[in-house]
């Protein structure tokens, strides 16, 4: 209740972008402290167990709780995000090369509906920035996706050379990576999913991991996250595609365009759309997806977790792993431990001993 009752009520006076760089900040600031990463876990931290650790990837999950991209956009907080219970969590998005994105304001709140709007527009300090920073850690506490794009000025006809120089630059840091191809503040950047423009891209995303796997001597995991936003056609292309190219699995989905159902007057600002109202589409996505490759495209599911029953939903669904984001802005972090713990009695309820077996339960 600490959060609730205390910070809160402060973050919430703030601005939603000067709140995000206090929490940030202090995260960064706490875990690198004597002892500061030590004193988080024991507030927030999460205890592995058995029934909920996932090995996926070639990587150990030690649970299937993660961090979304776009709050550690630099990799900046990744003690102190690690030690408040997550179980693994994606820094960025980041681009090859730094960038302020969209004008201010671009986040906003709409509290009645549990929801946040962002048009940030991919603000970050760039890969060789982030390839710094991570080369720093000593110790990794949890597994490190990075979500990469293509900088504002690329045009979608080059953008494979983005994703390719991030690739290239970050690839000694990264446990797996996310080609994020579906954030709608970036112009055009969703015509990457469809047509010939998803294949050629997935092409050349895959044919640099492999240079990138032959020089380290390791071979490492890439994603794709997909919006919301398409029709029934357009997902079931995009799944073929994704699929065909050998990619190791589709995290769905990305924030929404769409404002049906909200209440608060910042529906009207332009941006996508996080949070509650987003959770009823992204589990629907992830249905369809483990529906048409029969479940053997691993699946991350992101949009409108806030509860034990919000994740689990998306894990009959078909998700192996699940995100949040707009969770930790209204519930702070002692939602991880509620999460955890409900999904812990969920599974015993329907007689799972791991939670591997609940995954596309709902299709059974």
């Amino acid at each position: 209740m600490l959060y609730r009752r205390i910070a809160k009520p402060v973050f919430f006076k703030m601005s939603p972008e000067r709140a995000h760089h206090v929490v940030i900040d202090g995260l960064k600031h706490a875990g690198s402290l004597p002892g500061g990463a030590a004193t988080l876990r024991g507030m927030y931290g999460v205890k592995e167990t058995e029934d909920l650790a996932v090995d996926l990837f070639g990587i150990h999950f030690p649970n299937p709780i993660g961090l979304a991209a776009g709050l550690d956009k630099n990799a900046e907080a990744v003690v102190g995000f690690s030690s408040i219970g997550f179980g693994f969590m994606e820094v960025g998005t980041v681009t090859p090369v730094g960038q302020p994105g969209n004008d201010q304001p671009r986040l906003f709140r709409l509290p009645p509906d549990e929801a946040l709007v962002n048009r940030m527009g991919f603000n970050n300090l760039g890969a060789e920035s982030m390839a710094q920073r991570l080369a720093t850690l000593k110790h990794r506490p949890v597994p490190i996706a990075v979500n990469i794009g293509k900088n504002k000025v690329t045009p979608n006809e080059d953008a494979h050379k983005d994703y390719e120089k991030c690739i290239s630059a970050l690839y000694p840091y990264a446990d797996f990576f996310v080609v994020n191809i579906s954030s709608p503040n970036t112009p055009d950047l969703r015509k990457l999913q469809h047509g010939s423009e998803l294949k050629s891209l997935l092409e050349a995303v895959r044919a640099e991991m492999g240079v990138q796997a032959t020089k380290y001597g390791k071979a490492k995991s890439v994603l794709v996250k997909i919006a919301p936003d398409v029709s029934d056609e357009e997902l079931e292309y995009m799944t073929d595609a994704i699929a065909a190219s050998g990619v190791d699995g589709i995290i769905a989905t990305n924030t929404t365009i769409s404002r049906t159902g909200l209440t608060h007057r910042n529906a009207s600002e332009t941006g996508g759309l996080s949070g509650k109202p987003l959770r009823d589409r992204s589990t629907e996505v992830i249905g369809r997806v483990y529906r048409q490759t029969e479940g053997k495209l691993p699946i991350i599911g992101s949009g409108g977790i806030f509860t034990s029953r919000d994740a689990y939903d998306k894990i009959k669904a078909g998700a192996s792993l699940i995100e949040i984001y707009t969770a930790l802005i209204y519930e702070g972090p002692e939602v991880n431990r509620a999460i955890h713990a409900g999904l812990r009695e969920l599974l015993r309820k329907d007689g799972f001993r791991h939670i591997t077996e609940a995954v596309g339960a709902a299709h059974r």
